[in-house]
């Protein structure tokens, strides 16, 4: 039974990361950062997270190109979402958090960039370890960053804490 409330809390979640206009209302009430820079999720599944950042004056730095900050929000959402879909599919309460970034830049980015994130199904084992064995759990996640002739502009690392609430 609790297998089967996981699953239909998965596709439900699923629906809502996939909704342009729900992602866009939830940006704006929780990440309007997000919002501003026009970051977009362009699919999420249980395993890869895809998030996207144009170029533009809105996430533009005096070097036109797109600015880190800018870069390292639309990586952590590739990994993020991929992060609420395995908390929010638990019917334990788990918290989340980032604990460290780190980041590579390797080319100047000059158009959309897409970010990609195929940890999920890791994601998904730490979160279920957090619960199983009651500690913290630590884990990096991956998110590499193309532009639009698919050449890698950032690699961005980023570490998440889980923790079941008990």
């Amino acid at each position: 039974m609790e297998n089967n409330t996981a699953m239909i809390a998965q596709s439900k979640i699923l629906r809502n990361l996939n909704s342009p206009w729900k992602m866009w209302l939830w940006f704006w009430l929780k990440l309007p950062s997000l919002a501003f820079w026009g970051v977009r999720i362009q699919r999420i599944t249980l395993q890869q997270g895809v998030t996207s950042i144009p170029a533009g004056w809105r996430t533009q730095n005096p070097f036109r190109s797109t600015y880190f900050a800018a870069q390292c929000g639309a990586a952590e959402l590739s990994t993020g979402a991929l992060a609420i879909l395995a908390v929010q599919s638990t019917t334990t309460p788990v918290s989340m958090l980032v604990t460290h970034i780190e980041a590579n830049f390797v080319k100047k980015a000059v158009s959309r960039i897409t970010f990609t994130c195929e940890d999920g199904e890791a994601i998904a084992a730490a979160v279920q370890k957090a619960i199983t064995s009651g500690e913290a759990q630590v884990l990096t996640a991956t998110s590499t960053g193309r532009q639009e002739g698919g050449e890698i502009v950032s690699v961005v690392k980023i570490t998440w804490s889980f923790k079941a609430k008990l």
